[in-house]
Parts: C-alpha cells; sequence; structure tokens
C-alpha cells in the first residue's frame, strides 16, 4: 500500500453525538483504489442490494463505472455512520474476515479524505424555482386581495416526497387540471374583492369616474395627439395596477411588463359598455396577473456567472417573508430591499425579529412545527377508531391541533427556549381539552396558558396530537412512538425491518387490557427484530402510560402498566417524565434534527454532506445560546445557503460568461 503523508484536522462532527477526524491529504491519492478492495474484503457480503443488514447496501456506492466518490459525498450521512462503526469496532461483527488495525486506519483515512473536499468550497447548494404551495397561495392571496381563499380544497393535493414540508420545490409542479384550477381561483378571487366594497376600496383606492369632463378631454387627447397621448383613466389604472402588480411579483416591474397590463387594461376598457367599465377592466386585468408564472412561482433570476452569488435584494425580502410569513414582503422590507440593505446581516437580524413578533409569524409555527410533528392533516385525517374512542370528536381534534400550534408560537416568541418543546411545566389548553386530560379549572373555549404541576404532559411528548397520531387506530404503539422520538426528537432513525420481522398478533393486541409490552417483548426476541427494537420500544415504553387518544392511564386492565426502561446508551428511566429529562439532556442531538428540520424548510431542499458545515454552525449557535429561538432564525437567515445561490444550469452561464 501506498506510503500516504497527510495532516489530521480535528473536526468534531455531532451525527451520532460522536467525533471524528477528516484527513486532509498532501499527496495526490486515489481513494477509490485504497477503499474498495477493503469494502469489497469487509462489507459487501453483509451490504448489497439482496442482503440490506441494516437497510444498508454499501455495494451500491460502487455500482457501475465512475463517479464513487460524489456517490460517497452524496451518502456522507451514511458514510458518516459508517466511519463510526469501523472506528468503534462494531464493524466488521464477529465471524467476519477481521479488519487489520492498518486497513482500518486506511478504511477511515480514505472515507474521510473524500467527504473533506466536498466541504472545503462554499456551495450553497440549488434550489430549484419553485411554485406556491398551497398554504403560501392562502396567505399571499389574503394579503394581496384581502380575500379568503382556501386553496387546499380547491386545488389539487401535492404529491409526496417533499422531505415533509409542503414548500419543497420537487413536489411543486403544475399539471394541466392544477393550472386550470389557478384560471377558476383567480376567476373567482376577483368576483368575491369586486363584489366587497371594503376590499375593493383596499385596492381601488381612488375611484375613477367616467365624467363628462374626463370624456371630453379623452377625446381631444386621442384627435390630436394620437398614440402619444395616455387617457386619465390609464393613468387612474397605472396607479392601481402597478403597486399590486409589483406585490405580487415580490419585484419592481419591467417596463415591457407594465406595458402589457396596461395594454390589456385599455382592450378591456374599450371593449366594455357602461359606467362601470374602468373597474370591470382593473378587475380583469388582476386575474391575469394572478395566473402569471412571475405570481404562481417563486422565481430567482439567474446570473451569467459559474460560481456561487448573492440573491438579489428583492429575492432576499422574498425569501424572508416566504419563510416566516408564507406571503410576499410588506411595505418595510419592500423599503429595506430597494435601498440595498438586505446583504447586511445587521439589517437582516433586524428585520427577523420585527417579523417574529408581527402577528403573521404564527402561520410559520403553525406550518414549520405541525409538519415537523406530523400533525398537519390531524384535524382530516381520523386516526383513532370511532367506536372504541367515540369521544374524539371534530371540535376535540381541533382542540389538540391548536394546543401544539399555541404551544410552538409561544415557544418560539415568549420563552424563546426550543428545549421547552420537549420538557416543561405549562401547556396550552381550553376547557374540552383540559377536560379529555383530566385537567381541572380550566374553562372556555378560548386557548390560554395553563402551569402543569407534578403532570407529565408538559412538551410535545404529553401532547393529544402527537400521541394520537403516533398511534394505530385502537391502540397505542410503542413502536410509532419511539420511532418518532428517533426520528423527529433525536435525528438516529432504527433501521427499516427486515423482510421476516413479522407483526403483532393484533387479535391478542386489539384487546383494550392487552399488555402491549408483553406482546412487544415476544415479538423482538426473535434475532430478525431485536436490532430495531432495542432502539425503540424503551422509549415507546415510556410513553405507555398515555392511551391511543392521548389520555392518561395507569393499567391495562387489572395489570398496572410499567413505565421503566433502559435506553440503547444505558439511562434508565421510569415513565414521561423521567423519559423527557434524559431526552432534554440530549441536546446535541436534537440541536441536529432541529437544525436540518429548519434548514430544509427555510430554503427548500434537503441537507447534503456538503452542508455539514452550515449546519455545524446552526448547532453551535443552538448550544452556546441556550437553544434560543430567535438568535437560531438569524442564524439561519443569514447563513451562506439562505443568502447565495448557484445557477440551475451552470454550464449554460459559463459560456455566457466568457462572451
Amino acid at each position: 500500500m501506498k506510503t500516504r503523508i497527510y495532516i489530521l484536522i480535528s473536526i468534531v462532527f455531532v451525527t451520532l453525538n460522536t467525533p471524528f477526524v477528516l484527513a486532509v491529504e498532501e499527496s495526490d491519492v486515489d481513494h477509490i483504489e485504497i477503499l474498495l478492495p477493503l469494502a469489497e474484503k469487509h462489507c459487501f457480503s453483509c451490504h448489497h442490494d439482496t442482503k440490506r443488514s441494516g437497510g444498508l447496501s454499501i455495494k451500491s456506492f460502487f455500482m457501475g463505472i465512475n463517479d464513487f466518490e460524489k456517490r460517497i459525498v452524496r451518502g456522507g450521512k451514511i458514510w458518516t455512520h459508517i466511519i463510526q462503526t469501523v472506528q468503534s469496532g462494531e464493524m466488521p461483527p464477529a465471524g467476519e474476515p477481521y479488519m487489520t488495525q492498518e486497513d482500518r486506519d486506511a478504511f477511515i483515512y480514505s472515507v474521510n479524505s473524500i467527504l473533506l473536499k466536498s466541504l472545503s468550497a462554499n456551495d450553497p447548494g440549488r434550489v430549484v424555482i419553485r411554485r406556491l404551495s398551497h398554504t403560501e397561495y392562502e396567505y399571499t392571496i389574503l394579503n394581496l386581495v384581502g380575500v379568503n381563499f382556501d386553496a387546499k380544497s380547491r386545488f389539487p393535493s401535492d404529491g409526496s416526497g417533499g422531505a415533509g414540508f409542503d414548500n419543497f420545490p420537487n413536489t411543486l409542479f403544475v399539471t394541466p387540471l392544477k393550472m386550470e384550477r389557478y384560471y377558476d381561483a383567480a376567476e373567482e378571487i376577483m368576483d368575491l374583492a369586486y363584489a366587497d366594497p371594503e376590499i375593493w376600496k383596499s385596492i381601488v383606492s381612488k375611484p375613477y369616474k367616467n365624467s363628462l369632463w374626463n370624456r371630453i378631454t379623452n377625446w381631444f387627447g386621442n384627435l390630436f395627439f394620437a398614440e402619444k397621448h395616455i387617457g386619465k383613466h390609464v393613468i387612474a389604472a397605472e396607479e392601481v395596477i402597478v403597486p399590486f402588480t409589483s406585490n405580487a411579483f415580490r419585484r419592481f416591474l419591467k417596463s415591457e411588463e407594465k406595458q402589457t397590463y396596461l395594454t390589456l387594461f385599455k382592450e378591456v376598457y374599450e371593449g366594455t359598455d357602461g359606467n362601470d367599465r374602468f373597474n370591470v377592466a382593473i378587475k380583469e386585468t388582476l386575474k391575469a396577473v394572478l395566473i402569471s408564472p412571475n405570481f404562481l412561482y417563486r422565481y430567482e433570476e439567474e446570473q451569467p456567472v459559474d460560481h456561487a452569488y448573492a440573491l438579489s435584494n428583492f429575492e432576499s425580502a422574498s425569501r424572508l417573508s416566504f419563510f416566516l410569513w408564507s406571503t410576499f414582503p410588506d411595505k418595510e422590507l419592500f423599503e429595506v430591499a430597494y435601498r440595498g440593505n438586505l446583504q447586511d446581516p445587521v439589517v437582516i437580524r433586524k428585520q427577523v425579529k420585527r417579523m417574529l413578533k408581527d402577528k403573521k409569524s404564527k402561520r410559520f409555527s403553525e406550518s414549520f412545527a405541525t409538519q415537523w410533528f406530523g400533525v398537519n392533516r390531524f384535524r382530516e385525517d381520523i386516526t383513532a377508531d370511532p367506536e372504541r374512542y367515540p369521544e374524539m370528536t371534530a371540535s376535540l381534534r381541533e382542540a389538540m391541533y391548536n394546543e401544539l400550534v399555541e404551544y410552538f408560537h409561544y415557544v418560539l416568541t415568549e420563552r424563546k427556549n426550543f428545549l421547552d418543546l420537549i420538557d416543561s411545566e405549562y401547556t396550552f389548553l381550553n376547557e374540552e381539552l383540559a377536560n379529555h386530560y383530566g385537567i381541572a379549572n380550566v374553562q372556555g373555549s378560548e386557548f390560554r396558558k395553563v402551569a402543569l404541576h407534578n403532570n407529565p404532559r408538559g412538551g410535545i411528548l404529553g401532547m393529544g396530537s402527537v400521541l394520537t397520531a403516533t398511534s394505530l387506530p385502537i391502540r397505542t404503539s410503542p413502536v410509532l412512538r419511539g420511532k418518532w422520538v428517533l426520528e423527529e426528537i433525536l435525528g438516529t432513525p432504527a433501521p427499516p425491518p427486515p423482510p421476516d420481522a413479522g407483526e403483532l398478533p393484533e387479535e391478542a393486541a386489539a384487546d383494550k387490557n392487552a399488555s402491549i409490552r408483553d406482546l412487544l417483548t415476544f415479538h423482538r426476541s426473535k434475532p430478525a427484530c431485536i436490532n430495531c427494537h432495542q432502539k425503540m420500544d424503551p422509549i415507546g415504553f415510556g410513553l405507555e402510560n398515555f392511551d391511543a387518544v392521548g389520555r392518561w392511564r395507569d393499567s391495562y386492565g387489572l395489570d398496572p402498566i410499567v413505565a421503566w426502561d433502559t435506553l440503547p446508551s444505558g439511562e434508565v428511566f421510569n415513565g414521561p417524565t423521567e423519559l423527557k429529562k434524559i431526552l432534554v439532556g440530549k441536546k446535541e442531538l436534537f440541536a441536529r434534527t432541529l437544525s436540518e428540520k429548519a434548514f430544509t424548510y427555510a430554503i427548500g431542499r434537503n441537507v447534503e454532506f456538503k452542508d455539514e458545515l452550515y449546519i455545524q454552525g446552526l448547532i453551535k449557535n443552538l448550544i452556546e445560546n441556550d437553544f434560543n429561538t430567535e438568535e437560531f432564525i438569524i442564524a439561519l437567515a443569514t447563513s451562506y445557503p439562505f443568502r447565495y445561490k448557484v445557477n440551475d444550469g451552470a454550464e449554460k452561464f459559463k459560456i455566457l460568461a466568457k462572451n
């Protein structure tokens, strides 16, 4: 094997809460030449496409004839985990060919060198043009026109695979049916605005009257000045159309765009009879604005360069406003963008603080939190069996949903500590939900902050929406709840079950007095099941005192519930209160999960390994600032990937840049 000279640079990664070292090479080494024979000898026999031990095929990274390094970089988080298991001696397991220390060092060195190269250059990542999500469309129409429009019920549902969030570009495509619905929506929205005098006055603040004097001056101007004459009705229309369209397009209008809409106005105006033809022409023109791709898509203009570049000020304003408000920028944010100040982190900090104080920031709380925690469709999707749980009415589901939204928004804007999401001594309740939880002295339908004294409900793990969403229709599921905590709180998902894992005997599990612990203990005794279940089940058992609709219980019939267990990391707990204390202590894992979720939501793309240094910056911000919500949002909004972009078609712009 070749002699390798390299410098070790300690870079602490908290993936799986374990540090590792990256190597910076000083000589030209073919890392695949080193890595491939080691992987063939020690990994492929268990990790290939037909035998994916732990749900992983290492051999797939080396299929084909080239781009092996790029594949490893794309799977950087997976390879980070592989390094840790090799470094700790967990892999290769007993019974497989022994890996000498020299081979182990060579394996780790080669992978680390490949991964380090991907982190050496500033790359904000590629964000493709995206259509407004249904939520963004609703709020944008509300702020732009003043009409409440239920896009979710009128438009076809968006596809899945959106990294858990509905603003993910890869799912926001336009079908012929959806485009047809956009036409119908524009018609309905502007007709509703036109029919409401108060809304219409907010759009057309200065009504134009086609008085006798105006008709005479327009006739005179057309007769003697022909095309150079601009009628008073056109001047009045411009005062409405230009600001409306600028808001709709989230930028200044180009001169040709302005002329296009004014021409449309004139054509409709001249082809309409009656005293109200000005308003009719305005209405029809604004309908055209609402079906323009410039309105329906969040477009960021590409520059004729082949490297990363800063977003324009108006594009930065849009990223901020859709991130925190799910709508276009307000007047102040537009003015800041117009002055060219949104490249300054100090100005961004000021705007983020202002925007979080605005009531529109509750849209972020609802959209981000309900999608992160998997309850965004909780009100519509009836998960609990109505015969077994008739108390799960529509109003109770609504209350459970609102509890999460109110709680998250309070954490974000008042408490300002994300750790309260895991554990606290308060929640938000109305009378109906308080009665469901067995909490006294809460009256009325309004939600309010309620102090919890020696009560295990504080934090999202005690909320009915999460507990019901992670249960089966007729019973609790420690597996689902444990899996949910691993994925959504700790960011350490268990491997997928093997094909021969089998299932619990549902007839026995369906009995309301059945001990789920006993059934699962038997199930996970199978060799094929134990690896997954020893990670998920203990967490789920810790939440078994909550039934399938989030009520507290102490027993399965006559058998008391045993809610104590031991986590794989060795901590022993008894019940949800002690479990949450342990989870709060896993700060670095939670910080990574939160950082990756917020990054994905804010920027609109998956986190890749090349983003690791940016994610590390967000994690560091959380740890050093005691999980301060405001400081974290500011750090994300001022991060390089949030403020910069690269072109979609880099090759095309390389040619343009040379000319």
